[in-house]
Formats: structure tokens, C-alpha cells, sequence
């Protein structure tokens, strides 16, 4: 009697604890800062390595860089492809960093060993450069290939994995989950921060062995710190091709297009046995939204008789995948526009304050590109705000435990994104009156002090904090739980296209604003002959009719119905609910 007391308290102290939680906090985000450290710091300044290092022509150094981004910002695809499908988010992270590291280590050597490069430039008055030969070239894009196809395993699978850390049917750890992406902006912004300032000024004052060398090292550390926490992680186990599953439904419904409808959903298919694998959070419920793929889930009599042939039958809850995706789609494409209008602080609004006074005291001035630290101090500062002040007040509000749903915070982010482009043209207007005081001509400094582009960089960064991580939030939440990592890709997708769109509204504009006389909008040597801010107001015309837009398809838009058996002291509670909240804890409106 004496002893089972004691035999009691032992086997409590057996008990391991759950695994994930913010115990894992350090060890995730400090793999997703390196690689925001390792890729700004290099890629803020990789056109002065490209040109000065190994005298690469500026156009080629361009061409260069533009490749490396694009294609950085696509294999997030494939890396959320293999994450969802075959190797787990776990799997998938510490691959991709390992194939970053050594790109990385592979740019440092670069930079470090004389045989990788080509010699200094001959200082006479020819200037005679010999530029980078094949072998060289060859390690410097092998190089970036590796580290762009290592950011498209990490990009699309920290933030999810971290998301996944904290249990959706557990409402004391499912509150969490929404701070968490606060967190996770904030690290990221927080590591951009550090790249464009501590780790740039390295690489143009001390030398770019160690400019390198000090991401590929925190990139080392990284990886060994994720790898460590393995034992405390949370893993969800991939459960095959999610696009195979998006088929198969496409495929069945057609093939049955022409079976009448059924006039109760409880007669549609289902199967526990086959959806257990996709749907540990909870089973998705039949929406009444786009009834002819609910034709995938009728039960005819061949189906009947022949065992469960995916091609031609599925379930309900597959059904439901794939319409949250195509539902995902039109809220998606609405924050296009914005990254097209935030794209413009790193090329107009950057000769903008290169043509301005700089000056801090007669022998110090700003570095143009350091202008970002007022985006990335904004965005800084309004997530610790939002965090901290704005959302116990919005509580008390809307009783959401967020405060407002993500939709709420996309639509903040596009009305300060379009008052940041509406400032920006009436700055330019200020700009261009100052120009006479040093005679106007030719693109020469103005007597206008550059701090006047502070306030449409904050904006930016206020907006980014609000519609970014919004969007991170939407993507995560409303996506079908087996294909996160693959939403998470669409949200860099987003990001690319945005800089696409971007390249191609400057395109068209130069094209069609040409005047006589060589006039134009946006001229190719002089910003003070142009006409900017007719540019940075067509893009804030552009924001309005795509916030009207947003405004519409957010009104319409259906959260993802999810049954889910939440964890209470006494047992399990199962029940549906409109997954306004992460893991369907809360309700919340459709409605803007």
C-alpha cells in the first residue's frame, strides 16, 4: 500500500511529454533566418559581386540575377511536391538545407581561393578586365542553382512545419497557432534586417570571403540546431501525391458528368478508412458550392459491385480538397498587386533617393539600398503592436481569439498598400520641384533630403505586416491539411508572379508613354525628365479596382467546413464548424 504512491508517480514521470510546442520555436526559426540571411545578404549585393569580383558585364550580371530569383522563386513548388507526397516536411527541411549549405559554401570558396575567380582588374588608364572563365563561371552557377533548389525545400516547409507544431484539435495549443505566424514574419523580417545592413556593410568593408562566409556558417549552425531538435518535433506523416488525388477527382467527376445529382448529400461517398491517412485534423464536409464535382462522390451501381476505384469514385472529403483549392484561387490572385507595387521600392524608389541628399553630416550619407531598413523597421514594429495591442482590443471586439480573421488583415494591408503608392507619386511631384536648385538637368542630386521617402517605405512595411502574413495565415488555414507545404508554395508563387507583373507594367508603360523628343514616363538615364508619379499613381489605380476585387471574392468566399474531435479533460468532442479559425476552434464570418 506504502509503495503504489510512489509506483504511481513513476510511471507519471515515464510518461514523455507531447511533442511540438514552442519548445521547437528556436530550433525552426533559426533555420528559416539563415536562409533569409544567407539569400538577402548575398542577393542585396550580388550585383556588385557579379560586376567587381568577377567582371561581368551588367547586363549578364542582370540576367544572372533575374534567373537566380525566378528560380528561386519557383522551386518551392517542387520541394512542397516531395514534402507533401513522399519525404515529410522534416525530411524535406534538412535535405534542402544541406543542398544550401554547400551552395553556399561553393559562392564562399569563390570569393576566398584567387583560382576561383579572375584576377584584379589592371589599374591603368584602360582599365583592362579579364572576365570570369567557363570553369569559374561554371562553380558560380552550380552554386546558385544548389541554393536556389535548397530554398525551394526550406521556404514552403518551415512555415508549415512550424504551424504544425501546435495540435489544431487541442484549443489551449490551436490559439497559439495564429501568433505564431506573427512570430514567424517577425523573425524573418528581423534576419532581412540584419542582411541588408551588419551583413552588406561586411561585404563591402571587410572583404566578401567573409561577407559569405558568415551566412554559409550560420547556415552550418542552422542545420545542426534542426536536426537536434528531431526528438521534440511533430510530425505529420506524407501521405502521397496530393495532385494525384486532385485528378483522380477531376477524372471521376467527368466520367460521371452525365449521373443525375442526388438530392442528399448524406447519399455521397464516404470512407474512413481511405480518408484516415489525409485527414488526422478532422474530415472536410460537403459545401453546396460547385455541385458537379460532388458527381466524383455518387455511388452508381458499377461502383457498387467493384471494389472503391478512386478513378471513378471518391470520397466527399476529397471532393472538398480540391474545391478549398479552386475557392483559394480568386484570393490568391489578389495579392498580385500588391507584391507588384512593394516590388517598386527596389527599383524606382531606389533612384529616387540615389538622386536626393543623402547626407547624414558633411562626410557621411545613406547608402540608397539601406532605405529598406525603414520597410523592414515598420514591419517590425507594427507586428509587435498588432501582437501585443491590437488584437487583446479586437478581442474584446469580435470575441475572436485573433481578434479578426485573416481576411480582415489582408484588406487592412491593401487599403495602407494603397495609400503608400498615393504618397509616393505626391513625393515625387515634391522631388522633381527641388530639382532646379542644382540646375535640373542630367540625373544630379537634389537639393530634397531623402528622409522624404521614409513615409511610403514604412507604409510598405505597415502594409506587408498586415497582407503577408495574412496570407500566410490564409493559406495555411484553408488548405486541405495533407497539402500545406504546397500551399505555403503558393504564397512564394504569389510573390513571383507579383515581380513578374511588376516587369511587365514597366514594360508596357515605357512602350506606350513614349513621346516625341524621347519623353517618356519612365526615362532610361533621367527621373527628373519623367513623369513617375503618374507611374506610382496608375499602380495605385490598379490597387483600388483590385481591393474592390478582393472585397468581392473575400464576400463570397466559404471557409472550409471541418468536422473535428476537439481535445477536452473528459474525452473527445466531435463536431462542425465553419473554419473561420485555425482548427475550426472558432466561428467566424464570411463577410469583410
Amino acid at each position: 500500500m506504502v509503495d503504489a504512491p510512489m509506483a504511481q508517480e513513476k510511471d507519471q514521470q515515464r510518461t514523455p511529454r507531447p511533442k511540438g510546442g514552442m519548445i521547437t520555436m528556436p530550433f525552426i526559426f533559426a533555420n528559416e533566418a539563415t536562409e533569409k540571411l544567407a539569400v538577402v545578404g548575398f542577393g542585396t549585393n550580388m550585383i556588385s559581386y557579379l560586376t567587381t569580383q568577377l567582371h561581368m558585364p551588367l547586363t549578364k550580371a542582370a540576367n544572372t540575377l533575374t534567373n537566380f530569383g525566378g528560380t528561386a522563386s519557383l522551386t518551392p513548388l517542387l520541394g512542397a511536391f516531395l514534402a507533401d507526397s513522399y519525404a515529410g516536411r522534416f525530411w524535406t527541411i534538412l535535405a534542402a538545407s544541406l543542398v544550401y549549405q554547400v551552395g553556399m559554401a561553393g559562392l564562399t570558396l569563390s570569393a576566398i581561393l584567387p583560382s576561383l575567380r579572375p584576377p584584379p582588374c589592371d589599374g591603368g588608364g584602360g582599365k583592362i578586365c579579364q572576365q570570369a572563365d567557363t570553369g569559374q563561371l561554371a562553380i558560380l552557377y552550380l552554386s546558385l542553382a544548389l541554393a536556389a533548389v535548397g530554398a525551394g525545400g526550406i521556404r514552403p516547409c518551415v512555415v508549415a512545419f512550424g504551424a504544425d507544431q501546435f495540435d489544431e484539435t487541442d484549443p489551449k495549443q490551436a490559439a497559439k497557432t495564429w501568433r505564431y505566424f506573427n512570430w514567424y514574419y517577425f523573425v524573418m523580417g528581423a534576419s532581412i534586417l540584419l542582411a541588408v545592413t551588419v551583413v552588406v556593410w561586411v561585404q563591402d568593408n571587410v572583404g566578401w570571403g567573409w561577407g559569405l562566409g558568415i551566412p554559409t556558417l550560420a547556415m552550418f549552425l542552422s542545420i545542426v540546431a534542426f536536426g537536434f531538435g528531431y526528438p521534440m518535433y511533430r510530425n505529420l506523416n506524407p501521405v502521397g501525391s496530393p495532385f494525384t488525388r486532385l485528378v483522380q477527382v477531376s477524372v471521376a467527376a467527368w466520367r460521371k458528368r452525365k449521373v443525375g445529382a442526388v438530392a442528399d448529400p448524406r447519399e455521397l461517398y464516404r470512407n474512413e478508412e481511405i480518408d484516415g491517412p489525409i485527414s488526422v485534423g478532422g474530415k472536410l464536409l460537403h459545401t453546396k458550392q460547385m455541385r458537379f464535382l460532388d458527381k466524383a462522390a455518387i455511388v452508381t451501381e458499377q461502383d457498387a459491385k467493384d471494389s472503391p476505384n478512386l478513378w471513378r469514385l471518391n470520397t466527399v472529403h476529397r471532393v472538398e480538397e480540391l474545391k478549398s483549392l479552386i475557392r483559394m484561387g480568386p484570393i490568391w490572385a489578389a495579392g498580385i498587386i500588391l507584391i507588384t507595387a512593394y516590388a517598386q521600392q527596389n527599383t524606382f524608389s531606389l533612384q529616387q533617393a540615389k538622386s536626393m541628399d543623402r547626407h547624414l553630416s558633411a562626410t557621411f550619407q545613406i547608402p540608397a539600398g539601406s532605405m529598406s531598413v525603414f520597410t523592414m523597421t515598420s514591419m517590425l514594429t507594427t507586428i509587435v503592436v498588432y501582437d501585443r495591442a491590437f488584437v487583446p482590443l479586437a478581442r474584446r471586439l469580435t470575441g475572436l481569439d485573433r481578434g479578426i480573421t485573416f481576411l480582415h488583415r489582408m484588406a487592412i494591408g491593401f487599403v495602407i498598400s494603397i495609400l503608400a503608392t498615393l504618397v509616393a507619386g505626391f513625393v515625387e511631384v515634391k522631388r522633381k520641384e527641388s530639382a532646379p536648385a542644382h540646375g535640373g538637368g542630367g540625373q544630379q542630386t537634389v537639393a530634397l533630403s531623402v528622409f522624404w521617402l521614409a513615409p511610403q517605405y514604412c507604409l510598405h512595411g505597415v502594409a506587408e505586416a498586415f497582407m503577408s502574413i495574412g496570407h500566410l495565415e490564409f493559406f495555411y488555414d484553408q488548405a486541405p491539411e495533407s497539402m500545406r507545404s504546397t500551399a505555403m508554395a503558393l504564397f512564394w508563387t504569389a510573390i513571383s508572379v507579383g515581380n513578374y507583373m511588376s516587369t511587365l507594367l514597366v514594360t508596357l508603360v515605357h512602350k506606350f508613354s513614349a513621346g516625341p523628343g524621347g519623353s517618356n514616363w519612365l526615362p532610361d538615364d533621367d527621373l527628373n525628365k519623367g513623369k513617375l508619379e503618374y507611374f506610382y499613381w496608375l499602380i495605385t489605380v490598379l490597387q483600388v479596382v483590385n481591393f474592390v476585387y478582393y472585397l468581392f471574392c473575400a464576400r463570397m468566399y466559404t471557409y472550409k467546413p471541418i468536422h473535428v474531435e476537439k481535445k477536452l479533460e473528459g474525452g473527445v468532442d466531435g463536431e462542425g464548424l465553419d473554419n473561420g479559425e485555425l482548427g475550426g476552434i472558432e466561428l467566424a464570418t464570411n463577410k469583410v
